[in-house]
């Protein structure tokens, strides 16, 4: 508890292992029963550990009447789920990841709110916590009531509400789940089924006051936690102090990178050159927020497949995509989230009801991906210049964006000291490209730090025998340069020696 205010930082390096703990690990033997608190804090600390992830996120594990909502229609919103032990286990489960080093986000939900009896809604008879009118109180999306974020008692309810994970369970941070249902009055609705603030817009000024008043208040509070937004329009400031007009959070999801990164790896490699946009796109926007780069459950449910079913191509092709994805996540400037599963090239589409498949450890193939997962925490955790300005402008820099035809891009990320960097260059088709020159500022050796490719990782063990030497031949812009081989499908870093 006393280091996690540099553990949170936006500086520090944040690698993010979603879990939905009622299907992360279950036991066949005995019926398909979930583990309880006690079992899941020790076997999911062993795990990150060995994956090298800094924090836990769990999907909702407050008090849910339906195991289908995955937890996000909350009915006791002070209570974790008796599914897995007590109130007190929980609190031992928080305890143990933190003893081993590891945070613990808690996905939180404000927006919505299930309509059973003996939940909030209709609580006293009258509509106390939500709107009357289903125009406002209604969620056409998942049938639930919505909070009346202008009524005092139910700000003070959800802000309360905040502070007790945080203080009683000793929560590191809390990810609020649809923040862009709560801003929007319009959300999924059609005309006239919406009804406009005073001023005719679409805004639910309630809404954003209660989420500034939240933030303030967490962070007055307990300023070394995170909030986290998933917040999926071009709303403006979602994590900018509220005193600079911004909503006060400290980290928003960037679906918009999800989604162009996911709509490129699913491009046959051949036809990648014309879209190369998906890819740079990002640097326009990159730093207007500070950013998670997510690759949620959102993307492996409702018949999108699985990452590994997304990649082109035959086996051999899928894992050097999704080795190729991973390393190009970890070199992006963002802080970085992955679910559960995609340490394992989890083939079929996550199910609530049944456990990832862990047999897939026992293939060797399955084995070199996690491998490489683990490598890339390690080297992301190691290097100040892949995590220290995940959230600065002056932490990026291209090296060459426009190579569309060969589906070449080439970067710099840098520490707070400019020297400290790491030149990352990332090759999306199968085709390797030999004596490619790279321009770079630095004279001497550049050591490989780490090869998507590598024999270890079940690629094809194509690389740079360790380091190159720069020659004396201007490139790119730069007064030296080095000649390199980018293996196929692969995403390689160099590091000035």
């Amino acid at each position: 508890m006393k280091s996690r205010r540099d553990r949170n930082s936006l500086s520090a390096p944040l690698s993010i292992y979603e879990v939905h703990l009622g299907s992360w690990m279950r036991i066949p033997e005995e019926g398909n029963r979930m583990l309880s608190y006690y079992e899941a804090g020790g076997k999911l600390a062993d795990h990150c550990d060995n994956m090298g992830f800094t924090h836990v996120e769990l999907m909702p594990i407050t008090e849910h009447p339906f195991g289908g909502s995955w937890g996000y229609q909350v009915s006791g919103y002070f209570a974790p789920t008796g599914r897995h032990g007590t109130p007190q286990e929980f609190m031992a489960f928080v305890d143990h990841l933190h003893q081993r080093g590891i945070g613990v986000i808690l996905d939180w939900v404000p927006g919505h709110f299930p309509t059973d009896a003996h939940g909030l809604w209709e609580f006293d008879g009258t509509h106390l916590y939500e709107h009357a009118d289903p125009r406002q109180g209604y969620h056409p999306d998942w049938n639930t009531a919505i909070f009346n974020y202008g009524r005092h008692e139910v700000r003070a309810f959800l802000v309360s509400n905040a502070l007790f994970w945080l203080e009683k369970y000793h929560i590191d941070g809390l990810r609020v789940d649809g923040v862009a249902s709560m801003l929007y009055l319009d959300y999924s609705r059609k005309a006239g089924e919406w009804i406009p603030n005073q001023y005719g817009g679409r805004e639910n000024i309630d809404a954003i006051h209660f989420l500034r008043q939240m933030n303030e208040v967490v962070y007055g509070a307990h300023p070394d936690v995170q909030t986290i937004a998933e917040e999926s329009t071009a709303w403006p400031a979602v994590s900018r102090p509220t005193y600079l007009g911004g909503l006060g959070f400290g980290l928003k999801w960037d679906m918009g990178w999800m989604h162009d990164t996911l709509e490129y790896m699913k491009h046959e490699p051949v036809h990648r050159a014309y879209h190369h946009g998906e890819l740079t796109f990002r640097a326009i926007y990159a730093f207007h927020e500070n950013f998670v780069l997510p690759l949620s459950h959102d993307e492996v449910v409702h018949g999108k497949g699985s990452l590994w079913t997304r990649m082109p191509g035959d086996e051999w092709q899928k894992l050097a995509n999704l080795r190729a994805l991973y390393g190009y996540m970890f070199a992006t400037p963002g802080k970085k989230l992955l679910f559960m599963g995609a340490e394992m090239a989890q083939e079929k589409e996550w199910s609530h009801d049944f456990s990832i498949d862990w047999h897939r450890f026992d293939d060797s193939r399955r084995q070199g991906l996690a491998h490489l997962l683990g490598d890339l925490n390690r080297l992301y955790r190691g290097q100040p210049a892949l995590h220290q300005r995940d959230c600065d402008p002056s932490g990026f820099e291209w090296v060459d964006a426009s190579d569309a035809m060969q589906s070449v891009l080439l970067f710099l990320r840098r520490a707070a000291d400019r020297d400290d960097q790491v030149l990352v260059a990332c090759n999306f088709t199968p085709v390797p490209r030999e004596n490619y020159r790279i321009g770079v500022d630095r004279e001497g050796r550049w050591a490989e730090i780490l090869n998507t490719d590598s024999h270890h990782y079940g690629g094809s063990g194509m690389g740079n025998l360790g380091e190159v030497e720069t020659a004396p031949v201007p490139w790119h812009g730069r007064p030296f340069s080095i000649n390199v081989t980018l293996p196929p499908l692969a995403i390689v870093f160099f590091k000035p020696s």
